[in-house]
């Protein structure tokens, strides 16, 4: 995880969509490391002694280590990774990590009329902030996908990510029912993907997932493959696959620099792994990207 965070300019016609999203970032917090960092504005900034008071709503989501939390509506508790927090405007509040494990965090910080129904509706309410929702692909996607946006800040990005930040609404209302009548195999292996994505750029590997989560290998990846039809390893090489795709679309990065950073043993290991799994080289899947299409077969 690379530590990322953006306070983000609101126009009136961006306050008129209904929902907007003032700021996000992503932190990576080592076990007895100070926290908060200092580099927030003063607005956002707090600490443990004082809390704080925010006058807009955030959704944080922890996915690694454990911490603690507490507010004006809720008492002190623990929170462990796969839980989302969520901040209420005027409700005073504080949280931090356990100083034993740190903890990987992604928020989002928003308001609007939108998000103030579903409160009055009591689909969210202050003195039930913290919602398990476990290791969840889809929503740590959607997180992602806004903090990419938001550091493009391409024209109109502001409605698409609001709307990203309702879809994510309604799939933490969503998974918290799921989950409610879910197996806890089911559990486990959603968060076996979400430990692959996270660990996209480390030197991870299936076995190291297995022994986080606390299982035999052999019957971690028997069972990871009857859920998704792919061994653990087979699936991580898949997600730094698409991960480069991603990354060729940006002809600034050279190609050796791609796979040194998700981690392949080399760059000619990375090129002839990439035609297998997509059918062309990564040189010519570049090209294609931008148009050049001279030099390929159909």
């Amino acid at each position: 995880m690379i530590n990322y965070y953006k306070y983000l300019p609101v126009s009136k016609e961006d306050e008129s969509w209904g929902l907007c999203v003032l700021n996000t970032g992503c932190t990576h917090i080592e076990a007895s490391c100070s926290y908060p960092g200092k580099a927030h504005p003063a607005h956002h900034n707090f600490n443990w002694n004082t809390g704080r008071v925010l006058n807009e709503y955030q959704v944080i989501y922890i996915t690694r280590g454990k911490g603690f939390f507490e507010s004006d509506s809720c008492k002190r508790l623990e929170v462990k990774a796969g839980s989302v927090i969520i901040l209420f405007p005027g409700e005073r509040h504080r949280y931090k990590p356990d100083d034993k494990t740190g903890w990987d965090e992604y928020w989002i910080g928003f308001k609007g009329e939108v998000m103030d129904n579903l409160i009055n509706k009591s689909f969210f309410k202050p003195e039930t902030p913290c919602l398990s929702i476990g290791f969840n692909e889809g929503i740590f996607s959607l997180f992602n996908n806004i903090i990419e946006k938001t550091r493009q800040e391409d024209t109109g990005y502001q409605p698409m990510i609001s709307g990203a930040v309702l879809h994510l609404l309604g799939s933490f209302h969503a998974v918290s029912k799921q989950n409610s009548v879910s197996d806890g195999r089911e559990v486990l292996i959603n968060e076996a993907r979400l430990l692959f994505r996270s660990n996209i750029t480390a030197d991870f590997s299936p076995e190291q997932a297995a022994s986080q989560l606390g299982v035999g290998y052999s019957w971690f990846r028997k069972a990871f493959k009857n859920h998704t039809g792919l061994s653990p390893g087979q699936y991580f090489i898949q997600l730094k696959i698409e991960r480069a795709k991603e990354l060729l679309n940006d002809p600034s990065i050279p190609i050796k620099e791609i796979a040194y950073d998700l981690r392949f043993e080399s760059y000619f290991y990375f090129s002839k792994l990439f035609k297998e799994k997509t059918g062309i080289a990564p040189t010519d899947y570049r090209k294609r990207a931008h148009g050049d299409h001279s030099n390929l077969l159909s």
